[in-house]
This record gives C-alpha cells, structure tokens and sequence, in this order.
C-alpha cells in the first residue's frame, strides 16, 4: 500500500503540473490581451485632434481650465451631468487643456480596471480554480471593448463612476454607512442610482439604504447651495436632466421614455405610459432582484437593478448602458450549450452597432433602435437566471459526443479538445452568430476597397487585367462569348438572372436548415466547413480586389441583372452603397454552391438527391458567367477556398462522425451507420 501510495504521489503531481502551467500561461495571454486593449484605447482617444475627441469634456473647457465658461453649464446643453457633478469638477479649474485629456482618459482607463477587479472578486461562490484566475483579465478585456466604455472615453464621460461607486458600496466597502456614502454619491451623479436605496433596505442593509439617501440628499442640497441658477435648470427646467445633451427620442437614449417617444407616443399620455412603466418595472426587477441577493448572488442582484435603472431613467445614453454588460454573470439554461446564449447575446449587444446585429429591414427597426433597452428589460423582468439552490446551476446537463474516428494522418485531430458533439447546438445563439459572422462579412467587403464602392477601383481593374491574360494564355476566356450569347436568348437570360439572384442565399441557408433538424452532426461538421470557407475568402477580397466583367470599361460585357452602367458611378439597386462590387475573387457566388453541392452529395440518403445538389454548383457557374458577374478563375478561387475549408475542419477536429440521429428529439443516442446497415 505504501508503494501504490508513493508511486500515486508522483504521477499526481506531474499530471497537474501542466495543467497548471497551461492555466498560467492562458491567465498571462490574457492579460496581454487586455493591456492591449487598454494601449489601443488610450491611443484612439489622445492621438484623435484636439477638437474631435473629449467633446463632453472639452465643452466646459475655457482659457484657464474647467469649467471657465461664461453662465450656466448647461447653457451649450452638451452637460448632461446633475449639479453636483458640475460642483465636483471644480477643483480642475487651474488644470491645463491637453494635461486634462490626458489624466482624464488615464483616470477613465483606472476607473475601468478596478471595475473589472471587483466584478471579478463578486462572482458568486464557489467558483474554480481556472474561473479565479481568468475572470479578472476577461472582465477588463470585456470592459474595454465595449461600446459604452469605448463612448465614455471618446467623449470625456464620468459615466463609469457611478457604477464604479455603487460595486464599491455593495462589494468592497466595510461598514453600511459607507456603502450608503458610495451609492449616494452615485446617485448624486445619476440620480436614478437611488433605485439601488430600496435593494438595500429589503436586503437587510437598512442603514445603508438610509445613508445613501441622506449623502444623495445633501450633496444635491450643497449643489443647490452653490449653483442655485444651474440646480434649478437641471431639477425643475430640464425635470431631471430631460433634454440635456440631445433630444429624448435620438438613437442613443436607450430608456423607456426614448423608445416611447420613438414609437410616435407624445404628451401626457407618453408621460403616463412612462410611469407606469417605469413603476412596474423598478418593482419587479426589485422583486427579483431581491431573490438573487437572497440566493448569493449579489452581483447579478445588482446588475439587475441597474438594467432596471437604464430602463426607467429619463435619459439613458450610450455611454451609461454598463449595467446590461455586467447581467452576463447570470446563468440561464439548463444544458450545458444553452449556458454560452445569454453572455454571448449580452456581450454582443454592449459592443457592437445594432445595425451588425438585426437585419436592414424596416419591419426591424422598432427592435434595432431600441435593442439594448430590449436587453435591459430583459434582465431586469424576464430571463429566468438560475438559481444556486437548482441542481443545474453548478452540474448542467452535459453535451453529448461523438466517439472518435480514426484519421488517415497521425496528427488529425489538431485540437482534440474540440470534440464532435451530437446534440443540436442552441437556435437562437446559431442564428445571432450567423447575422454577426454575415454583418462582419459585409464590412470586410466594403473596407476592403478603403470603405467606400468606388476606392480601390483602378487596383481593381488592373488586377482584373492580369485575370484575363492569364485566361487568354490558358485559353479559358469565354465570358464575353457566353455572356453574349446568353443576352441574346431571352428566356435563358431571364433564367440565369433571376438564378443569379435569388438562390445564392436560399438555398444554403436551407441546407442548414435541413442539416439542423435532421442531422445535428453533419451541421456542425458543415457549418463550420463554410464558416472557414468564407474566412479565407475574405482575405481574398481584401488582398486582391478585382473587377468582374461586367465593370471591365472596354470589355464589352452587358451586365445583364442591372443594366448598362455608368463605370465611373455604377448602380445595381439597393445594395448599391452596402455591398463591394470589387469583390470577385474568389467567388463566393461559386463557393456557396459548391459547398451545397458537396454537403448534400455527403448526406443525401438517395442517389437522385445527390445527382440534383450537385446541379447546383452547375447551374451557379453558369449564371456568375453568363451574366458577366465573374471570371473562370474566380470560381476556381472558390472551389479552392471550399476545398481548403472543409480540409481545415478535417484537421482541426479530425473525420466527421458517421452517425445519424434517429431520434434526436429525444435525444437518444445516435446508431452507428455500421450498426443500422448490419440490422438491414
């Protein structure tokens, strides 16, 4: 026994070894990462000229400093702080210009560090090792990218105090009297803070609800004492802060007020919706907010309160919308692939433009415009988090996973780790990420040629030039014969136009579709083959744009879908000003449809069903050609990026797992196909 023991010891100690040096090198990478986010912050702000950066901050700058302006500060409307913040800006008065940009991006850039510190250390308990360790940089990183930090910083914002001060008073400071003391000057400073009073008080910390009420009270009362002119303008005026800084119902005032006025709803019955609103909101989300405390978790009590205080705030702008990042902390979802929905969607909404996010259709825009209020409301109201008491809040129902194939090279897998799982992965994250990737795809084609269709446009020609030399000398150059020819039929042009522009998205979009519902295994398998495809090929775009035929002056080539163009202003409808036209090679026109074809002669029980996939790709290089939209050699540039996806999937996660769900509502475990074909 003591042998076992001894020889049990050594190999423990060595088998942890470098798991823990993995887990330290990746804490490290991280925090890598972070400090360059912070570096490229620091360097937009300060390197941006002097009167396009800072431009809050800079509106009360004057000869000799801050706040040296002549009347009130709310006279240019660009203030839209309360009294007090004005009052506490008034030691910077001897603070020269360019040093104040300076120490106030700095200071931002501190402010948003011990941010991430302390929402790390209020993650609920227990907590892992790994979670301990990576928390706290990925905290940062997320802080950094996000949109309202990014403002905030842009702007010369005090946004990130306030919520700085009320983590302080829940999490960091002793005593109740000082976290009323924090949270009260918070609320000085965003008056709505003080929803946070009533979470204090039904929580149990009763003399900390009073103190915040009482520091909110006399620092307002002080500011009155001091800037009688400019308190009245705020509280009575503008009621609250109402119109300080932009019109209510602008884009950026993400609260129930600037999305009622949005929707066209005005005057006393848009005051009274508000209200009502507003009153049910802040209760229920104080009710729920409440239960989480209760429950242990604290910082998700408090991130819901503040998506509660976005929510019912006259004015809630970009740069004040950190509360709706920091609701990721919750967890939702019992299975361990829904866990990843709800920080993925929140982490998304927080840093990129709605526009990435939902469709350009106007059936959307009520949502677009108002997606991140949509966000709060939902954390505050709706998400229904976990509780730490549901035996699925630590032990989630596992992924189910393929078991390996055996690979013809000895280093396939690549990534072992990323193993084929069974189960079909969570709709709705698929469908986000699917619009993110398309939105990202979209903006690399247009900057690809400087952000705009018409840059670029010579290089494009030329490359274009060099395409079609080396087609003659390999004596493929037939898109002026074919195209000619096709514009001379009727019917056949008719037929390769409405081809060209109506199954490039359709019938992908069905295969995974169909893929999903029937065969959750080869969609991952799939999806992630297209998803390398379409990643290389933006490198092509971006390192070799090209013209296509039908934009080549003195080519000859009718472009048969838009019409005759004028080269120097081409027009082709409505995605004139969205879409690079200089984005041909390789053809993702092409590409798409081979991988459809590809995918269905793979998984299509019936030889008929093969035989029809594969006249897809048929027909698609017949129409990109025909209609003079591409070169020969840009659909052997998509047949190679293709090739080249599905080959890096291979080697990332090995062969593809030949099983086939026969049951996969019920998630029963997959039969072998060996198996099904012995039972035949």
């Amino acid at each position: 026994m003591a042998n076992v023991e001894h020889r049990g010891r050594p190999a423990d100690t060595f088998g942890r070894a470098p798991a823990e040096a993995r887990l330290l090198a990746a804490r490290l990478a991280l925090w890598a990462v972070a400090a360059v986010l912070a570096v490229r912050q620091l360097t937009v702000v300060l390197t941006t000229p002097s009167g396009q950066r800072l431009t809050d901050l800079e509106t009360w700058v004057g000869p000799h400093g801050v706040l040296h302006v002549k009347g009130s500060i709310y006279d240019s409307t660009r203030f839209t702080g309360t009294p007090f913040g004005g009052l506490v800006l008034k030691p910077l008065t001897r603070s020269a210009q360019a040093a104040l940009g300076w120490g106030w991006t700095f200071g931002s850039l501190l402010l948003v560090v011990a941010l991430g510190l302390i929402a790390a250390r209020a993650l609920p308990q227990p907590i892992g090792r790994r979670t301990s360790l990576l928390a706290a940089p990925i905290a940062i990183s997320l802080l950094m990218l996000s949109l309202p930090v990014r403002n905030a910083l842009w702007l010369g914002q005090t946004s990130i105090l306030p919520v700085l001060l009320v983590l302080l008073g829940c999490f960091t400071v002793r005593g109740e009297r000082g976290s009323g003391l924090c949270i009260g000057l918070a609320a000085a400073l965003q008056p709505t803070m003080l929803l946070f009073a009533p979470l204090l008080w039904f929580t149990g910390r009763r003399r900390a609800a009073v103190a915040t009420a009482g520091t909110f009270a006399a620092c307002t009362a002080l500011a009155w004492a001091a800037l009688p002119h400019d308190s009245y303008t705020y509280w009575v005026h503008h009621m609250a802060g109402t119109g300080l800084g932009g019109k209510a119902d602008a884009l950026g005032n993400q609260s129930l007020h600037g999305a009622l006025l949005r929707l066209g709803v005005t005057g006393p019955l848009e005051i009274t919706l508000f209200l009502v609103l507003g009153a049910a909101v802040a209760a229920l989300a104080l009710r729920r907010a409440v239960h989480y405390a209760h429950d242990g978790q604290l910082l998700l009590a408090v991130a819901v309160t503040g998506c509660a205080v976005v929510a019912v705030s006259p004015t809630a702008w970009q740069y004040q919308l950190l509360w709706v990042l920091l609701a990721l902390v919750g967890r939702v979802g019992r299975r361990a692939s829904d866990r990843y929905v709800w920080p993925v969607a929140m982490v998304l909404v927080t840093t990129l433009p709605a526009k990435m996010l939902l469709p350009n259709m106007a059936a959307m825009y009520p949502l677009r415009d108002n997606l991140v209020l949509l966000a709060a409301l939902a954390a505050a109201t709706a998400v229904p988090f976990q509780s730490r008491t549901s035996p699925h809040y630590q032990r989630p129902v596992p992924a189910k996973y393929a078991p390996p194939v055996p690979a013809r090279f000895g280093r396939v897998p690549l990534l072992p780790f990323l193993r084929r799982v069974l189960t079909r992965p969570n709709l709705l994250l698929e469908l986000l990420l699917i619009r993110v990737v398309y939105a990202a795809y979209q903006q690399v084609r247009l900057a690809a040629t400087g952000g705009t269709i018409s840059g670029g446009r010579v290089r494009a020609e030329d490359h274009g030039h060099i395409v079609l030399d080396i087609e003659r000398f390999l004596h493929i150059d037939i898109e002026h014969r074919a195209n000619h020819t096709v514009a001379q039929i009727g019917w056949l042009r008719g037929f390769f136009d409405y081809y060209y522009e109506s199954f490039h998205f359709v019938v992908p979009l069905t295969v995974l579709a169909v893929l999903y519902w029937r065969r959750p295994v080869d969609y991952r398998w799939a999806r992630a083959s297209l998803g390398f495809a379409t990643f290389l090929a933006l490198i092509g775009f971006w390192l070799f744009p090209l013209a296509p035929p039908r934009l080549m002056p003195g080519l000859g080539v009718i472009d048969t879908v838009h019409g005759v163009q004028d080269f120097s202003k081409p027009d082709y409808g409505t995605l004139t000003a969205l879409t690079n036209q200089y984005a041909a090679m390789p053809s993702l026109h092409f590409g798409w449809a081979l991988w459809c074809g590809v995918v269905i002669a793979i998984v299509a029980p019936r030889w008929w069903m093969k035989a029809l996939g594969l006249l897809h790709p048929l027909f698609t290089v017949s129409a990109i050609i025909a209609t003079g939209n591409h070169w020969v050699l840009d659909a052997v540039g998509g047949a190679a990026v293709v090739a080249a996806g599905f080959g890096l999937s291979y080697l990332c996660q090995g062969p593809r797992p030949r099983l086939v769900m026969t049951a996969a509502v019920r998630e029963e475990p997959p039969v072998p196909l060996a198996v099904q074909e012995g039972q035949r």
